[in-house]
């Protein structure tokens, strides 16, 4: 009655290969969108907005989609996902075999912006998985556990960014969405197979009372439940002013990471006149530090005394170090150290904001969680259209004035930070003279008595 398909084991694979190749989609469609400007007639702007457009959607579907795990597991919303990103990549693919490049005119922009969307779905997948892989492990293991997930998961744009020119000069472009279409379709049937709800969700379905299901799975190795009231915890967490400080936080570094992933490739050909080759693996290069140096982030926040704030106000500074170099770099051999350096803060500041997190809103932690996820990776999509805003109207330098961005959101996030961390030593001290008060027992006309 009560046999459980799956373990943690296949269940962390599984989601960390449906996240991993929900990236596809998107490493290919920044590049291959400067291809698309070039035939299209695109301005600046308008190419910022286009290769953005995955962001917005691989963001703002975060909350909905990972509340759905909290009502039917992990299984259904993860296939949904990647089954939009596979129909976002076909229909990208039959663009690029019968409307490229004779017949793609600035009439296609609608329809490559609503691919792009879909596409970008397969990036939605990493609320969902989360959720999923916690459900699966027990609490002590979680941490680990998540980790991998999202370490290796976010490796995925470095490397395809770095098959993508050799699959770009030996295959050309039809052939190539043809190629990445293919990985998603394979990973998707893959999570298909292998992906299994944790023991909660799995004995619910067989019509178990949740009480009892809750007490068995439990026995089975299950510590988190749902709670049942997720738009309770997302008011409760929205009314919590630290919610919105995080979120800015992470709109700025992971935001950033993602608008940076799409961005770049443009940057390195168009301000240094670097090959599409070149460009590509200098992308890939800061997504994959930024990707690899998150879980040491993890680490440190965990080793330094309020590692959180600690960490992020580090991390913060070290961006703001490298997007001084890029906004004023005019000099390859310059701006390269000023990418890795904004790929470092960047990556150790998104692990201590979810260090954060449950200590700055402990009451709701899946709800600070959910708008931080998916409000933070929107930036995303609103910079670098602010980027392209640069170049459209100072030309050729405003590819590296652009960078300036950087510069107000970074600062804006560290006095974020500082402020973090000044209420929680606040906090901290004030529980402490509570606690002092409380310990102490007044009798009528006597001093106080010391318990």
């Amino acid at each position: 009655m009560d046999a459980i398909k799956g373990s943690p084991r296949e269940a962390l694979w599984s989601a960390t290969l449906g996240f991993f190749v929900g990236f596809a989609a998107v490493a290919l469609f920044g590049p291959s969108a400067n291809t698309f400007q070039k035939v299209m007639g695109l301005g600046p702007l308008a190419l910022g907005f286009l290769v953005a457009v995955p962001s917005l959607s691989g963001s703002l579907l975060r909350v909905p989609f990972s509340a759905w795990v909290d009502t039917s597991g992990g299984r259904k919303p993860f296939l949904w996902l990647l089954a939009l990103a596979v129909a976002g990549m076909t229909g990208l693919a039959l663009v690029a075999r019968y409307l490229y490049p004779a017949h793609l005119t600035y009439k296609s922009y609608p329809l490559l912006m609503a691919l792009g969307a879909l596409s970008g779905c397969g990036i939605a997948v990493f609320s969902v998985g989360i959720s999923q892989v916690s459900y699966w492990f027990r609490q002590r293991k979680q941490g680990r556990a998540l980790a991998i997930f999202a370490g290796v998961g976010n490796v995925a744009p470095g490397i395809f960014l770095l098959l993508v020119p050799f699959a770009l000069a030996r295959f050309g472009l039809a052939f190539s969405y043809m190629l990445w279409l293919c990985i998603l379709a394979a990973g998707t049937i893959a999570y298909a197979l292998l992906g299994k709800n944790s023991p909660y969700f799995q004995l619910l379905k067989k019509g178990m009372a949740p009480e009892i299901a809750r007490a068995r799975a439990h026995e089975l190795g299950q510590d988190l439940f749902p709670t049942g009231n997720l738009k309770e915890s997302l008011r409760i967490s929205a009314r919590v002013w630290r919610t919105w400080a995080l979120v800015w936080i992470y709109f700025t570094t992971f935001g950033g990471f993602m608008a940076l992933t799409a961005w770049l490739p443009i940057y390195w050909t168009r301000f240094f006149g670097v090959s599409v080759e070149h460009a590509l693996m200098l992308t890939a290069l800061f997504s994959i530090i930024a990707s690899l140096i998150r879980v040491a982030g993890g680490v440190l926040s965990d080793q330094l005394q309020e590692g959180g704030e600690n960490t992020a106000i580090l991390a913060l500074l070290i961006t703001l170090v490298g997007a001084l170099v890029m906004t004023s770099s005019r000099q390859f051999e310059l701006s390269v150290p000023g990418e890795i350096l904004m790929a470092f803060g960047m990556g150790i500041c998104n692990a201590a904001v979810f260090k954060i997190v449950p200590q700055a809103v402990p009451k709701a932690v899946g709800g600070a969680a959910g708008w931080v996820g998916g409000l933070g990776a929107f930036g995303g999509f609103v910079i670098p259209p602010v980027m392209g805003f640069a170049v459209g109207n100072l030309g050729q330098s405003g590819y590296a004035i652009g960078f300036i961005t950087f510069i107000f959101l970074t600062l804006f996030s560290v006095s974020m930070a500082w402020i973090l961390k000044y209420a929680r030593e606040t906090s901290q001290a004030n529980e402490t003279q509570m606690a002092a008060a409380g310990s102490e027992v007044r009798f009528p006309d006597e001093q106080p008595v010391r318990r």
